[in-house]
């Protein structure tokens, strides 16, 4: 026998109150725990996005200032071979493409940001072996003209501080301040946990609590490091509670400690790594 039941029975059991709330509370914490993930996404994705942005920007501006260099230098090259090159002469032609390419290809040095001894050396080799191949004596003008804008590039080369030669580099080891580089390099890197912040912030801009939970340290252990490292400029903090950065001197700073590394220690599995340029 089918028994009939009508929809006003089944409406009016009632769920038990404690059944209810165990129900709401289960998919409370649901809730929470999935906007605390998407929290965090979110979080990490802004520093990220800061980084790529502000990264992308200073790669912009570092590409323009050397255009723009490169162009003023390109100018003076041709300018200055025209107007000071022998004029009465049958390879002047000649002799004023070879003088191009070698001072373009030196001045085009400037867009890697560093110039080795080296490369000055070849350029300045190349141009003596043209010398000693002369024939005339009026080559004599073409030259000078061609050593001047070399020098001239050279000079440039430094004031841009991509450029040293040995003897300025023996000048300034001489000049070094011992406390100076104590408590501004030495001392500010030589712990590990500091040296680990600095790796974090070398990639990507960092909170608070993303520092300690990538470092380990808590609270005031934290701060003290943090501390150490913003009196010395090292990295620095957007505002009271922002994100901390690494800063130009922390980034060269770091950057010379991995080189000087690589370069004592060329066997280990580390000196494989190239380290990529970053400048803030």
């Amino acid at each position: 026998m089918t028994k009939n039941y009508k929809i006003e029975t089944f409406l009016s059991i009632r769920i038990p109150d404690h059944l209810m709330k165990d129900d709401m509370q289960s998919e409370l914490v649901a809730i929470r725990s999935k906007l605390s993930e998407m929290h965090e996404d979110l979080k990490r994705f802004i520093e990220r996005s800061n980084q790529q942005h502000l990264e992308s920007i200073l790669k912009g501006c570092r590409s323009d200032f050397s255009n723009a260099i490169i162009g003023y230098a390109t100018n003076e090259i041709e300018q200055g071979l025209e107007r000071n090159m022998e004029k009465n002469c049958h390879m002047r032609e000649a002799c004023r493409s070879l003088f191009s390419d070698l001072l373009k290809r030196n001045i085009e040095q400037i867009r890697d940001g560093k110039v080795s001894e080296e490369s000055i050396s070849k350029a300045r080799s190349k141009l003596k072996g043209l010398r000693e191949n002369a024939r005339y004596d009026q080559c004599v003008r073409c030259f000078s003209e061609t050593s001047r804008i070399l020098d001239k590039q050279v000079d440039l080369m430094h004031s841009l501080n991509i450029y040293r030669d040995k003897g300025e580099s023996n000048e300034i080891i001489l000049a070094l301040s011992e406390e100076r580089i104590v408590d501004e390099m030495i001392e500010p890197l030589s712990n590990k946990q500091r040296i680990q912040i600095m790796k974090v912030l070398s990639s990507e801009t960092k909170t608070f609590s993303a520092l300690s939970s990538l470092t380990g340290l808590r609270g005031g252990n934290l701060l003290f490091h943090l501390q150490k490292l913003l009196d010395c400029g090292m990295i620095l903090q957007r505002n009271e509670r922002g994100d901390y950065m690494i800063t130009e001197k922390g980034y060269k700073a770091l950057r010379g400690l991995a080189e000087t590394y690589i370069g004592l220690n060329p066997k280990e599995p580390s000196a494989e790594i190239k380290i990529q340029k970053k400048v803030y």
